[in-house]
């Protein structure tokens, strides 16, 4: 049985309340899917905000879980102190514990108890102040499973985007900007097309200049490394077009002529595919040694508590999840 781990995110957001949303969808009744978490911070925001009437049993292994049933299991990660968490706050604990569930989730990955992992959002600010320095889910898991090259990938059906570099500033992006790592991108996207049915589908590298530079006029970049390494990825047998111009390279893949845009930046491939699919859209990092999926949208601290949260995305990403489980 392949099953699927989904990892609490921060408890003081909306993590806990879109997980258990999620478990009222017909997709998850009697599925094999277990959460990493707080037992006494879902018990608490259920009893509160009475989202779910499915039972929520506590669970130590994969094995004790009763997929037949209508129960929702919880490998316990308890937070240091559960009752002083406070809604809609950043608070150290709740950073803490957003990574003690996916530290978890991945040895049980790593031991092949789960195939994937679709992880609920947490703070980065909480995250730095319970001790983990990290940008963020996808550089954490990278360094957790000692995986030197990945990417994050956000998905919808309609459009696809990688990205070479995320959690970085503009000013560093260009210092960085180098072949190996286009190229290095470029093979991460093809395996994850194949990987979803899409093998040798079309995939456009970004430009990062206005129009692409214009031959250089607007900057030099695409014609000193994006270009030549298009070109001798497409020599040795790439499917691969680049570089586009930024400003139309989405709109294109949209409607179907790429199947991936190799964004150069992170607000670069955000801001497009928000805009198009900001409830549904789902955050993967690609080339982990398992799948890992995410929400593709913040912890809401605005609205935490309050039990109007969607849980579209988070349940987007479990669904995605088990289709790349296959």
């Amino acid at each position: 049985m392949k099953v699927i781990g989904i990892t609490m995110g921060d408890a003081s957001g909306i993590s806990p309340e879109i997980i258990l949303k999620a478990f009222n969808s017909e997709l998850l009744t009697k599925s094999p899917v277990v959460i990493f978490g707080c037992y006494a911070t879902f018990t608490k925001q259920n009893d509160f905000m009475l989202i779910t009437d499915k039972p929520l049993v506590r669970i130590e292994r994969v094995a004790d879980a009763d997929f037949s049933s209508n129960n929702i299991h919880i490998i316990d990660v308890p937070l240091e102190d559960p009752e002083s968490l406070v809604m809609g706050k950043v608070q150290a604990q709740a950073g803490a514990g957003a990574y003690h569930c996916i530290e978890k989730a991945t040895q049980f990955a790593l031991r092949g108890e789960i195939v994937a992992i679709a992880t609920a959002p947490l703070n980065k600010e909480a995250l730095h102040q319970g001790g983990y320095h990290y940008a963020g889910h996808t550089e954490l898991l990278a360094e957790l499973t000692n995986t030197q090259d990945f990417a994050m990938v956000l998905y919808t059906d309609r459009l696809r985007v990688i990205h070479a570099t995320t959690h970085i500033s503009l000013r560093n992006m260009l210092d960085s900007l180098n072949s190996k790592r286009q190229e290095t991108v470029v093979r991460i996207a093809e395996d994850f097309l194949d990987r979803i049915g899409e093998k040798g589908a079309p995939i456009a590298v970004a430009g990062i200049n206005p129009h692409a530079g214009e031959n250089g006029l607007f900057g030099t970049e695409e014609l000193e490394i994006i270009n030549p390494t298009v070109a001798r990825l497409k020599d040795n047998g790439k499917n691969v077009f680049g570089a586009i111009p930024p400003d139309t390279v989405f709109l294109q893949a949209f409607e179907g002529k790429y199947a991936m845009v190799v964004a150069q930046y992170h607000d670069q491939g955000h801001i497009p595919l928000k805009l198009m699919g900001f409830h549904d859209g789902v955050n993967i990092t690609a080339g982990l040694p398992f799948i890992r999926t995410s929400a593709d949208h913040g912890t809401a601290f605005d609205i935490a508590g309050e039990n109007i949260a969607k849980c579209d995305s988070i349940l987007e990403s479990i669904k995605l999840a088990v289709k790349l489980a296959g």
